[in-house]
């Protein structure tokens, strides 16, 4: 932590929470605001649905490979000069996407794009533990989360407006005038967090002592795991929505706001419950209950798909749960990976964002595609996913039988 923490931010933590929230929206915003418009943009530029996913993996796939080394940038030239720069290059990739008159053009950008956006949504972790101690920085991650969760739920609301009204490339001039608002906004408002004492030489012996010394910790990579992998139990979802929501549950694209608001509602609600709990149980108790609610609904969404016709009356509910379930658990165990080496808390969400971008990537590139024309394939692979998470947690649990047993920190 900061030791000057107090007289760097003075105004209220919420406020503090809500901008750092605004950088972490530029990911989900990404992807939600162009899903509603996928076919629309295939049409309009003559891509086949496989062109058209490969825009899609090509952001998240430059996401994961940036994202190792936004946070030891940071942990070297301070989280202000990242934060400014990656929104700067989101601005101008988001105008590129614009301007595309071809996929291939769409793709570059796509990818440029993701090299980008995870500035925000890495650095964002560190400048929490950065400024507060365990207790508050739990509330304030999940007071992120909350404020966070609007976007995505607002997101296909303009796609779908924009797509139907102006066509879309307005989509992504959308974007960039997003870019140029936030960039302001940071430029303004984001002070230097990271404290003088607490810098990381840049160099590359350096970089790779960091790196080596994280991913040979079973520790850190089971948490990463633990946090990362069951995400995709509902972004799975998020990549298969026009096919899920289109052709499955029969929902035109200006109806799909229903399934990223009841999402996002399970979102919000779950880091509400999470900030409540910060600091009155163990960690290890309410990852025990996030995952404990994931496992549960998992299970009940496979059987209401091998038993029942899939119908949005029920079919959407069981996605908007488990994201109650993964936002319970996910900052309890965000904060634990940061703190297991707490000289290099942006180098370790670094690592973590990739783990978790790496695997969103494999999921939208082969995952999504071979499993997005059935309704059952989706709840298995859904289930399947969380799985990953829940074995890495119980493994790390049973070996290390002290994690989370105290306050984070």
């Amino acid at each position: 932590m900061n030791p000057d923490a107090g007289q760097i931010w003075t105004a209220p933590r919420w406020a503090l929470a809500a901008l750092l929230a605004l950088l972490g929206m530029l990911g989900p915003f990404s992807i939600d605001t162009y899903i509603p418009a996928f076919s629309g943009i295939g049409q309009a530029l003559g891509a086949t649905p496989v062109q058209m996913q490969q825009t899609l993996s090509a952001y998240l796939f430059g996401f994961a490979f940036m994202n190792l080394f936004h946070g030891a940038l940071s942990d070297s030239f301070g989280r202000r000069p990242v934060v400014l720069s990656g929104i700067a290059v989101f601005t101008l990739a988001s105008a590129g996407c614009a301007l595309s008159q071809n996929v291939g053009h769409l793709v570059f950008f796509r990818a440029l794009q993701g090299l980008s956006t995870g500035a925000g949504i890495v650095v964002s972790r560190a400048v929490i533990r950065d400024m507060f101690p365990p207790d508050q920085a739990q509330k304030v991650m999940s007071q992120v989360t909350i404020y966070f969760g609007v976007a995505p739920a607002v997101a296909p609301i303009v796609g779908g407006w924009l797509l139907v009204h102006a066509g879309w490339h307005a989509i992504f001039w959308f974007l960039t005038g997003v870019g140029v608002l936030l960039w302001l906004a940071n430029w303004k408002l984001l002070p230097e967090t990271l404290h003088v004492t607490h810098r990381q030489s840049f160099n590359v012996r350096n970089l790779m002592r960091g790196y080596w010394q994280l991913g040979a910790s079973p520790r850190f990579v089971l948490l990463a795991l633990a946090s990362g992998v069951p995400f995709n139990g509902m972004f799975l979802y998020v990549l298969a929505a026009p096919a899920f929501l289109g052709v499955h549950l029969g929902l035109a694209p200006t109806e799909f706001f229903w399934f990223f608001l009841l999402t996002i509602s399970g979102i919000m609600a779950g880091s509400f419950a999470s900030g409540r709990l910060a600091g009155r149980i163990q960690p290890k108790r309410q990852i025990r209950y996030g995952f404990t609610v994931m496992v549960l609904v998992s299970l009940a969404n496979v059987t209401a798909n091998f038993l029942f016709t899939p119908h949005a009356g029920w079919a959407l509910i069981p996605i908007a749960v488990f994201a109650f379930g993964w936002a319970l658990m996910v900052p309890v165990v965000t904060l634990l990976v940061l703190d297991l080496h707490p000289e290099r808390r942006g180098m370790a969400s670094s690592l973590q964002a990739c783990i978790g971008s790496a695997a969103n990537g494999i999921v939208a590139g082969v995952i999504a595609p071979l499993v997005m024309d059935s309704t059952r394939a989706l709840a298995v692979s859904s289930l399947l996913m969380m799985s990953v998470g829940f074995v890495a947690w119980l493994y790390l649990k049973w070996r290390w039988p002290e994690t989370g047993r105290r306050a984070i920190g």
